[in-house]
């Protein structure tokens, strides 16, 4: 359902312990250092969308972390390039399992309709930024209420592309 997928890295060391430091053991530096690193790679495109949206975390998530990954790695993005980021366009409806530990088939499921729009979207360019990009599944979920809402473009924007096993 999405138009482009940019994740410059793949799911290796040294990027792989960066994204576990900053899921796991609460390294935001690691956000930061990511999120810059994009925003490096994403400043050679020519076109920019009208707004960023981090994939959300569902409410229990939230609350053992304390804060949503996918933001920390839009927040450097956002201010490097200029560009308008939006936390709270898109909610999760209900929890679904850390996709981590699913195969891909359960990965397709998981997401299914748990995700919901909390207002109209005013932008037809978007980007909806993640950590890992393994199968698609959580962002095409998200690119699907999107494009109903009246998205004409829409990136996906990762660190890291995890290959298939």
């Amino acid at each position: 359902m999405f138009d482009a997928c940019v994740a410059p890295f793949r799911y290796a060391f040294p990027v792989d312990r960066m994204v576990q430091g900053l899921k796991y053991r609460r390294e935001l530096v690691y956000g930061r250092v990511m999120g810059q690193l994009l925003a490096r790679h994403l400043s050679r495109r020519e076109t920019r969308p009208e707004l960023v949206i981090p994939v959300p975390l569902g409410l229990a998530r939230y609350r053992e972390r304390g804060f949503n990954q996918a933001r920390e790695l839009a927040l450097p993005v956002c201010k490097s390039l200029g560009l308008t980021l939006n936390s709270h366009l898109v909610s999760r409806r209900r929890e679904t399992q850390e996709q981590a530990s699913l195969d891909r088939k359960e990965r397709l499921t998981n997401t299914q309709h748990a995700f919901a729009l909390t207002g109209p979207l005013v932008a037809r360019h978007v980007a909806i930024v993640d950590d890992v990009v393994t199968t698609g599944s959580t962002v095409n979920e998200i690119s699907k209420l999107l494009r109903s809402a009246g998205a004409e473009w829409i990136e996906v924007w990762a660190v890291a592309r995890a290959e298939r096993k």
